[in-house]
């Protein structure tokens, strides 16, 4: 991972309170862009509700979901992927850590 991702994150965690989550991300992102939350989810085809239970972490995103929002904001696929599959791992209870990269 190069430094700027790194710094990055650490960033995130430290503004957030714990490790980033896909909710965390994408409500990052929907800050710093200067969106409201209606606007925001229709960028991203889903309804206010929706992004509201994505951000607060109370609705899972399915890996494929991940990778179209990810397109649809110009993000890493990647990540966005690795999030969401991390996600369900801790809901899960399992202690693994998940890494992704391209095919």
């Amino acid at each position: 991972m190069n430094t700027k991702k790194s710094d990055t994150r650490k960033f995130l965690e430290k503004m957030t309170g714990g490790p980033v989550t896909l909710g965390k991300l994408v409500e990052a992102i929907r800050l710093g862009e200067e969106l409201s939350q209606a606007s925001f989810a229709k960028k991203l085809r889903i309804s206010r509700s929706h992004l509201n239970d994505i951000e607060k972490g109370n609705k899972a995103v399915s890996p494929e979901r991940a990778s179209r929002f990810a397109k649809a904001l110009g993000q890493s696929q990647e990540r966005f992927v690795e999030l969401s599959l991390q996600s369900l791992l801790d809901e899960a209870g399992l202690k693994l850590k998940v890494a992704v990269d391209v095919a």
